[in-house]
């Protein structure tokens, strides 16, 4: 009992130097409360930013991605089989299925269009599939393409195209204008353009028609060329990399690990487990900027919260040193009554202790206010608080007033009671 209102005492008898520590605490906590929110959140934060790039996986047939890796040919330029649509609504049954978020299968071809041979690509713009679960969801372009500039709007019936600016441009083409795509039987369809496109890119150059019409054009019933996939991923490690170069060298205990992460190699590998023929790849350049990405911001969040805790624990060990400096006294009279080391550096460090952690609470509350404010104004959403930041900071504060209180405890075991009582 005596021990607490000796506390108690000097917490009253220094009350700016511990307030003094309280907000150095509650500034570092702060920080590095609101860091590590975002540290752990930001993968999904950053995921859902590039899922408006496009995919970063592409299934293609066997044939099809053999030649593409053989000859460097890009795998929408030539042929070699292809792969049945009423097999895509397998891809939503495979282990990580609530992580592909989308997909769009494409079916390419050229035909005679207003008497001009084009470029023509069948799709799907915005379709509901029923999938083998009994469930249904929105798949096609409408969701991997948010970056595109439009005049119009998507297709929304079979007689509806769409097509890129560069295209319209050289043809003179408007929206609402009617085209004529004749087939390979020498059949006339009339379509209309729904929306003029402009991506910045090699599509700028594309007719896209919905799937079923082109099937019926080109007599490719449920064929497709190849299918875009957007999955949420996991980056990249040496595991997944040795993986993704032979599955077959992994150990069991690897093969477990990897096949149950949501690396993009693994997700490839359960598609390719449910399609026919089928050669799943990743897209690189998108899944290799998204791990750059989410390594670099990660690491540069756990600097900053690195940082944080130096300073709090530069800041307590200055304000500690110098209460102690100030009681050297009242430490040397414990001393010379009988008081040992360890007594009062329990003393000292409990005073601390209960400052750091006042400072502590303090701080966390106003760092996961900080962390929604990171959120709402980088990514426009709030940051999910994960269950393990607070265990995590409380070891922090503790470990930060520890290492604060260091110099002053070695000052303290040198105080010598003969010297400080008489004024030395």
């Amino acid at each position: 009992m005596f021990f607490w209102i000796m506390i108690a005492r000097a917490l009253r008898r220094q009350a700016v130097k511990r307030l003094m520590i309280a907000v150095t605490v509650m500034l570092g906590a702060s920080l590095t409360t609101s860091m590590l929110a975002v540290m752990f959140d930001v993968g999904d934060k950053v995921q859902e930013e590039l899922s408006s790039y496009g995919s970063n996986l592409q299934v293609l047939p066997q044939g099809r991605a053999m030649a593409a890796d053989l000859y460097n040919i890009d795998s929408s330029e030539q042929g070699g089989g292809a792969l049945r649509e009423d097999e895509l609504p397998n891809m939503k049954t495979i282990f990580w299925t609530y992580n592909i978020e989308n997909f769009t299968p494409y079916l390419e071809t050229k035909l005679e269009v207003d008497g001009k041979e084009e470029q023509v690509r069948g799709t799907w713009f915005d379709k509901e599939l029923a999938i083998p679960t009994g469930e249904k969801v929105m798949t096609g372009m409408d969701g991997m393409r948010e970056w595109w500039k439009w005049e119009g709007t998507w297709g929304k019936t079979p007689k509806e195209v769409i097509v890129g600016s560069r295209i319209a441009t050289k043809n003179d083409w408007k929206v609402d204008d009617t085209l004529q795509i004749r087939d390979k039987n020498g059949d006339v369809v009339d379509v209309v353009i729904s929306g003029i496109f402009t991506g910045g890119d090699a599509e700028d150059s594309q007719i896209y028609a919905d799937l079923d019409l082109v099937q019926q054009l080109t007599g490719r019933d449920n064929e497709v060329d190849r299918v875009e996939v957007r999955a949420i991923t996991t980056p990249d490690n040496d595991l997944s990399r040795k993986a993704a170069e032979d599955p077959t060298l992994l150990t069991l205990d690897e093969w477990e690990t990897w096949y149950c992460t949501a690396y993009v190699s693994s997700i490839a590998y359960q598609i390719e487990e449910v399609m026919t023929n089928a050669v799943a790849k990743p897209v690189r350049q998108v899944a290799d900027t998204e791990g750059e990405i989410l390594n670099k911001t990660e690491l540069i969040m756990a600097f900053v919260a690195l940082f944080a805790v130096i300073g709090s624990s530069l800041g307590i060990a200055n304000l500690v040193f110098a209460s102690v400096m100030e009681r050297s006294r009242e430490i040397g009279l414990m001393k010379a009554i009988g008081a040992r080391n360890r007594e009062i550096i329990r003393l000292m460090l409990a005073e601390v202790l209960i400052v750091g952690l006042f400072g502590g609470v303090v701080g966390f509350a106003l760092g996961f206010g900080l962390a929604q404010l990171i959120g709402h104004i980088v990514f426009g959403s709030a940051i999910a608080m994960r269950p393990i930041v607070a265990p995590l900071m409380a070891l922090i504060v503790f470990v930060t007033v520890l290492l604060g209180s260091l110099p002053a405890i070695r000052s303290l075991v040198r105080v010598q009671p003969a010297q400080v009582l008489h004024g030395r």
